[in-house]
């Protein structure tokens, strides 16, 4: 065979291979450039398509949800209530700049200049997806800003590709500075911290516009890995991962010429504060809390609005103050308990509301043990009656309308009644004839006296003498509420409902001078939208300065020689009068300084289920309870410590001065008077007209023996055994309302 031959036959062999020149002529260099941007066209196309198909959505469900923040007057941290996250959105603005370049200096440093996606850290992501990885690789700030704003963490390739489509639609629209705020916002920084202010109080107890270089720098790093990277519990691994984060944050500063070397050398590592369990609503929160909740339903900030998040309420609440409440509640009461052991002391709840007279301001509030124990709040119910702290409102209501008595003389300090214990009242179509406490007459005794001591008959007849509708419009205009509020000679033993506020409020207005005070708990409501304008706490003259001045030197007799003597103190002039009610289920006492006006009240309240008004006797083991005892002790005890060794006068215009000084006592200590008389019912009787000034019984002689009518302030009596005489009945209306015991 020749060459030629040879040569063929090599060709025709070449023919029969099965595969290798067809391979060869399948993936030559043109075919494969050809496919391969193809492929490019159609992953263009398909993200062209990708583009146009997907918009930008709404925020998901957690992204704008935020709490509420409720402070104290001095914008310290009260609690922070709502909603399952622990997020409050604050401003760019807010955040100081350096704080802000700290965030991108760890994070993204090309923030400012990219379009918002980094091709090759998705790249990576997707091919960790892929590979089974999790959810890694370096996205930008704006990609990681629309992960947490628009979309969820799940780790999959679709959510990756809208991210990405997402993000590119975000920076083109909105700036720089709208996608830094919102991821600085949005993202979680451990401590069940979301966003930067509530990261800001977790791990340095400051808000964001306080944050230094340094703190930002930590809470910039601590984003990439926040259970290792929280000082408190992390490793001495996370310890040195977080440093170097940290240091590397700062280093990138520098570089960017957002911080100078020399400053930057300086810095040390900035510790944060150990981790604090979050503020919730027990003790007195809640209560503070629900009074502000309240408030804000009638200001037009309604539930609904609070639920979506993100207000900050101010309370005039003063820290101070509140934790001197507290102290004195426990000191003075919940110390001499035994409410494990003894019935009584099992239903004994206090309440107490104290305000700035000046302003309107409640300053302090007490609601009861513990919000979580017993949701009632003690200060603001109105299901039991003030009783006898109505009878200064009576006295004023007498000096505002120039109320003159049955014999036409017109009503004053010095004007005397008849205190006869069972005196029927005269002028009145509704027979009323109240007891005093024990039964006990005073005969012919002036306002002066019958304030001191609390002498139910001669403020019935009063009550009869101004008009039970004058009485009562007097009281509305001063705030006590219309609530089983009747227009009979009894109401001057408190028959209508009240709580704390209430009586904190009409006090108030007498404590400045007859301008109306409305007591308020909320300073300021502000949200990132809208700002809501507080209750206005002072308002018109509802009764003048004469008549209010003029009660309140009478009361000023009532806490130096009356029954609210437990409150006086060399440190303050004070002005109150006390109060307990039928069968000892309430007791009372409401008084104020030139700068301070506080209701502190008892309640007898049975612990079964359902409740009830249950006596208070017996509280402490130390027999029937009244207001010139506990409350009177825990109001002076507030008193001493809110008014912080300042001491004011009243200035007075004006005003007639009842008696200063009253005669010795006349009795044995079993027959001293008790500084709060109580009246029970008495029989009906007709109406009668007195003579001369004394408003009386035609029975009962203007002249009365000394040894059956002493006017003995307590201080004065001889002390009385501990409690008093458990079981007495008490100051009263009609009905049997009672009003007991001399101070303990």
């Amino acid at each position: 065979m020749g060459r030629a031959d040879a040569r063929r036959a090599q060709r025709r062999g070449a023919r029969r291979a099965p595969n290798g020149g067809g391979i060869r002529r399948l993936f030559t260099w043109k075919k494969m450039l050809g496919t391969f941007f193809g492929l490019c066209l159609l992953v263009m196309g398909a993200f062209v398509a990708l583009y146009l198909y997907v918009d930008i959505p709404k925020a998901n469900a957690m992204a704008e949800r935020q709490s509420n923040v409720y402070q104290y007057s001095d914008g310290s941290l009260l609690t922070r209530v709502g909603n399952g996250v622990n997020r409050q959105i604050v401003d760019l603005g807010e955040v100081p700049e350096d704080v802000q370049h700290t965030f991108v200096a760890a994070e993204n440093k090309t923030f400012y200049d990219d379009e918002g996606i980094d091709l090759k850290g998705t790249a990576r992501g997707i091919l960790n997806t892929l590979s089974g990885k999790g959810k890694q690789g370096g996205s930008t700030i704006t990609q990681q800003y629309v992960k947490n704003y628009y979309l969820t963490q799940d780790p999959t390739i679709s959510r990756k590709l809208k991210e990405l489509v997402i993000s590119l639609k975000v920076d083109s629209k909105k700036s720089k500075n709208y996608i830094l705020a919102g991821y600085i916002n949005t993202a979680y920084y451990g401590r069940g911290a979301s966003g930067i202010q509530a990261a800001a109080q977790a791990y340095y107890g400051v808000d964001a516009k306080d944050l230094d270089v340094s703190q930002g720098a930590y809470l910039a790093s601590v984003l990439q890995a926040p259970s290792q990277y929280d000082w408190q519990t992390a490793s001495e691994t996370g310890k040195k991962l977080v440093k170097d984060r940290w240091a590397y944050t700062l280093d990138n500063m520098v570089e960017m010429k957002w911080l100078d070397k020399a400053e930057r050398d300086k810095l040390e590592f900035p510790v944060p504060q150990k981790a604090k369990p979050a503020k919730g609503m027990e003790g007195q929160t809640g209560y503070l809390v629900e009074a502000a909740n309240k408030e804000l339903d009638e200001q037009g900030v309604t539930a609904e609005m609070r639920q979506a998040g993100g207000w900050t309420f101010t309370l005039n609440i003063d820290k101070k103050r509140q934790k001197q409440l507290e102290a004195s509640v426990d000191r003075q009461l919940e110390s001499k308990l035994d409410r494990e052991g003894n019935k009584v002391d099992a239903t004994v709840q206090a309440g107490a509301t104290s305000v700035n007279p000046k302003t309107g301001a409640v300053v302090a509030m007490y609601g009861g043990v513990d919000y979580t124990k017993h949701y009632i709040s003690n200060a603001t119910r109105q299901d039991y009656q003030p009783a006898s702290t109505f009878k200064p409102l009576v006295f004023a209501s007498a000096l505002e309308n120039g109320s003159k008595t049955q014999n036409g003389d017109l009503i004053g300090v010095n004007t005397r009644y008849d205190g006869t214990s069972k005196r029927p009242v005269v002028g009145s179509t509704t027979p009323f004839a109240p007891q005093n406490e024990d039964d006990r007459s005073y005969g012919d005794v002036t306002v002066q006296t019958a304030m001191n001591k609390s002498i139910n008959s001669a403020f019935a007849q009063m009550v009869v003498d101004v008009g039970p509708a004058e009485v009562k419009k007097t009281a509305l205009a001063l705030g006590v509420p219309d609530k089983n509020f009747p227009e009979r000679p009894a109401i001057t033993l408190g028959t209508m409902n009240a709580s704390t506020w209430d009586m904190a409020g009409a006090y108030a207005t007498l404590d400045n001078h007859g301008k109306k005070v409305t007591p308020f708990i909320v300073k300021s409501a502000k949200h990132r939208e809208r700002t809501v304008e507080p209750v206005e706490g002072i308002g018109s003259q509802v009764i003048s300065r004469k008549s209010a001045d003029t009660v309140t030197s009478v009361l000023q007799g009532v806490v130096k020689n009356g029954s609210g003597s437990r409150a006086a103190s060399m440190s303050y002039e004070a002005a109150g009068k006390t109060g307990t009610s039928e069968n000892n289920k309430s007791a009372w006492f409401a008084a104020y300084t030139p700068d301070l006006t506080t209701v502190v009240a008892l309640f007898g309240e049975s612990p079964k289920e359902g409740g009830g008004q249950v006596t208070l006797t017996g509280t402490a083991n130390s027999g029937r309870a009244n207001g010139g005892g506990f409350p009177a002790e825990i109001w002076g005890d507030y008193t001493l410590g809110a008014l912080n060794g300042t001491h004011a006068t009243f200035d007075l215009e004006d005003v007639e001065q009842g008696e200063v000084s009253l005669p010795p006592p006349s009795q044995s200590p079993s027959q001293s008077p008790s500084t709060e008389p109580p009246a029970s019912q008495s029989p009906e009787v007709p109406e009668q007209s007195p003579s001369d000034t004394v408003s009386q019984s035609p029975s009962q002689s203007p002249e009365v023996p000394p040894s059956q009518s002493p006017e003995v302030p307590p201080s004065q009596s001889p002390e009385p055994p501990t409690g008093g005489v458990p079981g007495k009945p008490g100051d009263g209306d009609e009905n049997g309302l009672t009003e007991n015991a001399p101070p303990r």
